[in-house]
């Protein structure tokens, strides 16, 4: 045990449990590579199946109640996570190194995900179906799984698990969540915030340690109706495959490789600004994320210089900082794979920022990079790479310009920036992606508006907005006669 980090424990029925593993694993602050976070156990499959006891027995409790009791519940969390943002916010700095104004950003957006599903609780969840039979009654309503699983990453550690729990209970579910490894001390404190909110024992169950040991012990257990996972493709797809073999529900969103397309008649200095943020901000460890630029010949040189002096403007510095934008990335192994991509390309480096010596020293910090590609199908221009670098391609007009955008086995996010709405429209129908954007950069999201992509990027379900609760339950059609 490491003396100066605080033991985490897993949450399971209302209590934190010792595992029944004796092997442990720790959480750093990536700004400050001395600062041990936590240290937790790596679990075992039987943690996992404590934890669905748990909610399988909860579930008859949990879905036996109105929506409108549900409601309550969730607006009472909502409620507990807003009095305690500040705290929460620093946590989430240090755990994860998202700089500050963007962690108060994310808890303060938590509790309006909580707010919403509470109202989707209380909404209609069925319709009434004409029937050929005379006289009988015809119609929809929705019934919940029973027992779901997550599996949520580091990023977002409060949004992601909420945007999943959020409709799961909502729907009359109870759930088993498996914390990312690099912020189980945020997985701790969510699940303080379930008890202070007082929501009902084993409704919510948060599981610490390996990912591979509970992801797959989960999936064994076959009281699991579904999962709902957010992490790398490669993860995904090993999932996916699972579940595909117990015949369960799969959802998942796995990445992106996001463009930016930059038209001759777009306001430059706009353009520039919101590429550079999608970027550059939280080292560029988002899945929406923009990590390909695509910019017209005719201005290439003008814009070059544009959004060089507005990645300047994004300060890299400690996340603790008000003024800072460009944290550290989350790992040392994170920033050596960064560095070798790097390397590896064969590139005209458009810009190099600078990291000063002392952050370099204590924590994992990669300068924020813009390189010009001349191939791309070259790795850079592929590989999902969750940090500051941002490659530019060049096209020759408009067809050409979403022929290159296109050319990803991701489709998660992508931007346009034109004056020409016909373009703008054009691009809509063409763009290979499932959130498009016009005039605004390829990160984020209304948390009232689906979210996720199209091919790699995603399993073809959405998370978040009034389509979510398709996941998280089933549609049975009743016909009553006389």
């Amino acid at each position: 045990m490491i003396a100066s980090a605080p033991f985490a424990r897993s949450f399971i029925g209302g209590t934190y449990v010792d595992s029944t593993s004796s092997s442990t694993l720790t959480s750093t602050n990536p700004a400050n590579s001395s600062d041990f976070v936590a240290e937790f156990a790596t679990g075992s499959r039987e943690d996992a199946c404590r934890a669905v006891d748990a909610a399988q027995s909860a579930y008859p409790s949990w879905s036996g109640l109105t929506g409108m009791a549900r409601a309550e519940f969730l607006n009472r969390w909502a409620e507990v996570i807003e009095a305690r943002t500040e705290e929460l916010a620093v946590a989430m700095t240090r755990e994860v190194g998202k700089p500050i104004v963007e962690s108060r950003g994310e808890v303060a957006r938590c509790a309006v995900i909580l707010r919403y599903y509470a109202g989707e609780a209380v909404r209609p969840q069925g319709q009434v179906i004409p029937c050929q039979m005379r006289g009988a009654l015809q119609y929809s309503i929705r019934w919940p799984l029973g027992v779901v699983a997550m599996i949520t990453p580091w990023n977002f550690p409060l949004a992601i698990p909420l945007w999943k729990l959020g409709p799961a209970l909502a729907m009359g579910n109870t759930a088993v969540l498996k914390c990312a490894e690099a912020s189980s001390w945020m997985g701790k404190l969510l699940a303080e915030t379930t008890l202070e909110a007082e929501l009902p024992e084993g409704v919510v169950n948060l599981l610490l340690g390996s990912g591979p040991i509970l992801g797959d012990a989960l999936l064994d257990d076959n009281r699991v109706r579904a999962l709902s996972f957010t992490g790398s493709a490669k993860v995904g797809r090993h999932l996916a495959a699972r579940c595909a073999d117990r015949g369960i529900k799969f959802q998942g969103e796995m990445g992106g490789k996001n463009v930016a397309i930059i038209l001759p008649d777009a306001d430059l200095d706009v353009a520039a600004k919101w590429v550079a943020s999608g970027a550059m901000r939280f080292a560029g460890q988002k899945c929406t994320a923009t990590s390909r630029v695509v910019v017209d010949s005719a201005i290439r040189t003008e814009f070059r210089e544009k959004l060089a002096a507005a990645v300047v403007a994004l300060p890299v510095g400690d996340p603790t900082e008000e003024s800072t934008a460009v944290g550290p990335v989350i790992s040392a192994e994170s920033r050596q794979r960064i560095d070798e991509a790097v390397s590896r390309a064969e590139s005209e480096v458009l810009y190099k920022g600078e990291v000063p010596q002392a952050l370099n020293e204590r924590g994992h910090f990669v300068a924020p990079q813009v390189h010009a590609v001349a191939d791309p199908k070259a790795e850079i221009c592929q590989t999902e790479l969750f940090g500051p670098i941002l490659v530019e391609l060049t096209a020759n007009g408009f067809d050409e310009a979403i022929e290159l955008a296109n050319q990803s086995e991701y489709g998660l996010s992508a931007s346009l920036f034109t004056r020409d709405l016909p373009a703008a429209l054009q691009y809509v129908s063409r763009i290979e992606a499932g959130m498009v954007r016009v005039n605004a950069d390829t990160t984020g999201v209304d948390p009232h508006a689906p979210f996720g992509g199209v091919k790699a990027s995603s399993t073809h379900s959405r998370e978040q907005g009034p389509v979510a609760v398709d996941f998280y339950s089933e549609v049975k059609t009743v016909q009553i006669s006389g």
